[in-house]
């Protein structure tokens, strides 16, 4: 089965003050090249990230990112008592000695006291870097999976893509039997009128060795071979976009030789009709080779 290289997928999530977003996409390389992008100070984030990656991703210039982000605020407010009493002792001080010396002050309420720094404080957030870590880790292989269910939905559509070209790649090479059938009397009389005009000026010529040049030449001209082989071509390629190994290198290599047999029989046409055919079979092979 095919599979693209270029694929997309995002996964997101919270715990706590703290969000994320991790992003992976992929596109078209000869070999792996993966490429992780974590924050500092998540201890062993990027050793399990990589690990999913080599597990399920064998080709494609790959790049895995995570994106962190911490919310201010979010936790409740708690009362610090050590800082209370600090704040209630100082009052008392100050009406202590605004009595000695004289001077009567207001009473202050719960919530003067409630409005002095340090009394109420940011609640503390219970997670730690390896909680957080434990849940991103658990967030990869969700993701490596939608990112491996884009490349296998586009990899249908190449399939059906590429088949396709197949298809027409048959019928022309059906179509080039026929015309090579069809050239068969054509190119006998063009045999035998420029041999005549050879001997016109040719005394003494062994009949056998005109017979043996005249063989010659038909073989030169014959494109059963080449026929065979994009029969042969079409097969190899058809097995190879249902197998569920890796075919990318075998299919481009498939397709040189495609275009290669296309090239011989355009050479060897001797016809209009049969070089039209096999102009048209370079024009489809050279589309499937770029889908490859």
């Amino acid at each position: 089965m095919i599979h693209s290289m270029t694929a997309f997928a995002s996964q997101t999530g919270t715990r706590g003050a703290t969000s994320w977003i991790w992003e992976m996409r992929g596109v078209n390389a000869r070999g792996l090249d993966a490429r992780v992008r974590i924050p500092d100070g998540l201890d062993g984030l990027e050793i399990a990230a990589r690990a999913a990656l080599k597990k399920h991703v064998h080709r494609g210039n790959v790049t895995l990112k995570l994106r962190l982000s911490h919310q201010e605020g979010t936790a409740l407010m708690t009362l610090d008592p050590t800082q209370l009493d600090a704040v209630l002792k100082a009052l008392d001080a100050v009406q202590e000695r605004a009595f000695d010396m004289g001077v009567t002050l207001a009473q202050p309420n719960a919530a003067d006291v409630l409005a002095q720094r340090g009394v109420m404080v940011q609640g503390k957030v219970n997670d730690t870097n390896s909680d957080l870590t434990v849940a991103l880790i658990a967030e990869i292989e969700p993701l490596v999976s939608n990112f491996m269910a884009m490349r296998q939905a586009e990899g249908a559509a190449l399939h059906d893509v590429i088949n396709d070209q197949l298809n027409q790649i048959d019928a022309l090479v059906s179509q080039a039997t026929e015309a090579a059938e069809a050239r068969k009397p054509f190119v006998a009389d063009q045999l035998t009128t420029a041999m005549q005009r050879v001997l016109q000026n040719v005394a003494d010529v062994d009949p056998d060795r005109i017979a043996q040049e005249l063989a010659m030449l038909a073989v030169k001209s014959d494109i059963t071979e080449e026929i065979d082989r994009l029969v042969a071509h079409v097969a190899a390629a058809r097995a190879l976009i249902v197998d569920p190994k890796p075919a990318g290198r075998k299919l481009d290599f498939l397709a040189q030789e495609f275009n290669r047999e296309a090239n011989t029989l355009c050479s060897k046409a001797g016809a209009a009709a049969l070089t039209a055919i096999g102009l048209e079979l370079k024009a489809v092979i050279d589309q499937m080779r770029e889908q490859i």
